[in-house]
């Protein structure tokens, strides 16, 4: 008789409490453990972001179509299009470059109960081949893309979607004006010091993720939407300095 596999254990985010050299921010196998913790305790609003993904692939979600999650991670928001999707007939595919990342993931994908097949792919988003496309979630993935590669990125995802078919794009983001990124940046640090994370966390991790997260402002990301076929674009959620971006074709 085969067992139901075990929930992959997690622990708090502890990875920057004490002081240490300064280096980039790896999705690597510590990361991986911590995950669920820290982008709960990071990002406002994640926890509403990710059952509103299976809210919004169930309007979006067509039948025979494919259905993509580029970046998943330990798949979060994979599971919630998998519950959006339904009965329908789709193929669903969560993308990410980390193996630490997608084997955790695996294991997630198989503690969910839906029936709706899962497939994970260990490679880079840039490479995945794309097509016929009625949902894809970009959940704070783009931001870690060089920007040099973001156009050709949006656009191979906005050739490759149906009409009537719709991208959600979460990210974080900058300011144009210097006075609100001030603002935007010091309430979401107060975000995480009410969440229990230190003065020094806070400036480790900053340092770590500066050197691999470059956001842009919200003109951008609906400019590059725009140019990339979606003539719909629209920010339907915003804390602080994070944003979901819908954007239809």
């Amino acid at each position: 008789m085969s067992r139901k596999p075990q929930k992959p254990v997690q622990t708090r985010d502890r990875l920057f409490a004490t002081e240490q050299e300064a280096g980039e921010f790896r999705f690597d196998a510590a990361v991986a453990r911590v995950f669920p913790d820290m982008i709960r305790r990071s990002v406002p609003g994640y926890t509403t972001i990710i059952p509103m993904i299976e809210v919004i692939t169930d309007q979006y979600a067509q039948a025979g179509s494919h259905c993509y999650d580029l970046g998943c991670s330990l798949g979060a928001s994979t599971l919630a299009m998998r519950h959006g999707i339904g009965d329908r007939d789709c193929l669903l595919t969560g993308v990410d470059n980390s193996p630490d990342m997608i084997e955790r993931a695996e294991h997630f994908i198989a503690l969910d109960d839906h029936p709706l097949p899962v497939s994970l792919r260990c490679e880079d988003i840039l490479d995945t081949q794309l097509q016929q496309a009625s949902v894809t979630t970009l959940n704070f993935t783009l931001q870690f893309v060089a920007p040099e590669h973001r156009n050709a990125l949006l656009t191979r995802i906005g050739d490759a979607t149906l009409h009537g078919g719709a991208l959600i794009l979460s990210e974080k983001i900058r300011f144009e004006s210097a006075a609100e990124q001030d603002i935007q940046t010091r309430l979401h640090h107060e975000f995480k010091r009410a969440n229990g994370y230190s003065d020094l966390e806070i400036s480790q991790k900053r340092s770590a993720l500066e050197r691999v997260l470059l956001p842009e402002t919200i003109a951008a990301h609906q400019q590059r939407l725009q140019d990339s076929g979606f003539s719909r674009v629209m920010v339907w959620y915003q804390c602080f300095n994070f944003v979901s971006i819908l954007a239809v074709k």
